[in-house]
């Protein structure tokens, strides 16, 4: 028997403070633009199915319970009632948390207390310096206060975050740039923007990048499948590749998020590059009952001290539950096989289980 006893989810989201319908519930259960084709469900998916096996014995249900009765029940208790019970039998002991997401969230600590647990903030680069424009008046301005909230963050965040991949693409040009070209992007975004506007110049994503890389904390840069719009294409983090090699010995740790259905990528860099490490994270959720398939194919390339465990979970205290659950089965039935055909001792696969659900987290994040 492989036991996890405690997990650290390196990289999530809060959850929804509202009640939620069938609709609602649905939008939530799958990152799609729009609802599901007429006569489906988006129940009728990998990770519906597993929320419908993991979490209705949490609200005092049988598994499998259809999605009615499931939402009844989850009405009956009320938002904060259910959303407690299900943080609290997840098994996640520390949250890391990126609050970057627009909606009704919870904070680190508002997700702390009702999970008891410990939670910790990263910081979104590209979020940082939009809200430093909102507060800006001029290019130089804007300049000197982003590169003084970057130190500002650096000083009390566990990581920062990127989603360039999201807003251009991965193929950025890997050296930093230069003074005149940050100036030029900068002068060029801050006058056709509105309050509120997206930071997506290549330039400034760039300098936000090398910004971070010189501060110090770990770096998560989101690849494969994220938030749409995208194009997967742009995603693959063999995309990364020149970066990664260009920021190799400056002492910053890079983290590949969710980097399905490019995970084979994602887990080589981590095993060429000391200071890459792969994230199993969403990749299991978006796959449920394949989940262990996936885990196997990154445990075949990634060092097992490279690996690190995440829910990537966002809006549903379900999906926490859900990638917490899948993430122990599917380690459990890798490990777990390696021990039983005698490939590895058992004390071997309880080691490595250690270390991906929490162990290599708290060595990256400095969580003691």
């Amino acid at each position: 028997m492989i036991e996890t006893p405690s997990l650290v989810d390196q990289y999530c989201h809060g959850v929804l403070r509202t009640e939620l319908g069938l609709g609602t519930f649905e939008a939530q259960l799958a990152r799609t633009e729009g609802p599901p084709a007429a006569g489906t469900t988006l129940f009728d998916t990998q990770t519906g199915f597993a929320v419908r096996r993991w979490c209705p014995p949490l609200l005092g249900l049988e598994p499998h319970c259809p999605p009615a009765r499931y939402l009844a029940r989850r009405r009956e208790l009320g938002v904060l009632e259910a959303g407690r019970r299900l943080l609290r039998g997840s098994g996640i002991t520390t949250y890391l948390v990126d609050p970057g997401l627009p909606g009704d969230l919870t904070g680190p600590a508002e997700l702390a207390a009702a999970a008891d647990a410990d939670a910790r903030e990263i910081v979104r680069l590209e979020l940082l310096a939009e809200q430093v424009a909102d507060t800006s008046g001029t290019v130089e301005s804007f300049l000197a206060n982003l590169a003084e909230a970057v130190r500002g963050a650096a000083a009390h965040a566990v990581a920062f975050t990127s989603v360039a991949g999201q807003r251009h693409g991965l193929a950025l040009a890997p050296e930093p740039p230069g003074p005149g070209e940050v100036r030029g992007a900068a002068d060029r975004w801050l006058a056709g923007r509105r309050v509120g506007g997206e930071v997506s110049d290549p330039v400034l994503l760039r300098h936000l990048l090398w910004s971070a890389v010189a501060s110090g904390p770990p770096i998560q840069l989101h690849a494969g499948l994220g938030e749409p719009p995208r194009r997967i294409d742009r995603t693959d983090p063999v995309l990364l590749t020149d970066f990664v090699r260009a920021t190799a010995g400056l002492g910053t740790d890079l983290v590949l998020l969710h980097g399905y259905p490019y995970h084979r990528h994602a887990a080589h860099l981590a095993g060429v590059f000391p200071h890459v490490y792969v994230d199993s994270g969403a990749t299991l959720v978006r796959t449920g009952a394949r989940a262990a398939t996936v885990l196997a194919e990154i445990l075949e390339l990634a060092p097992f001290g490279k690996i690190l465990f995440s829910s990537g979970a966002q809006g549903l205290p379900e999906l926490h539950v859900v990638g917490a659950g899948l993430f122990r089965e599917a380690l459990g039935r890798v490990l777990g096989t390696c021990a039983a055909e005698g490939a590895w001792s058992l004390g071997d696969a309880q080691r490595v289980a250690r270390m991906i659900a929490a162990g290599n987290a708290r060595r990256v994040y400095r969580l003691g």
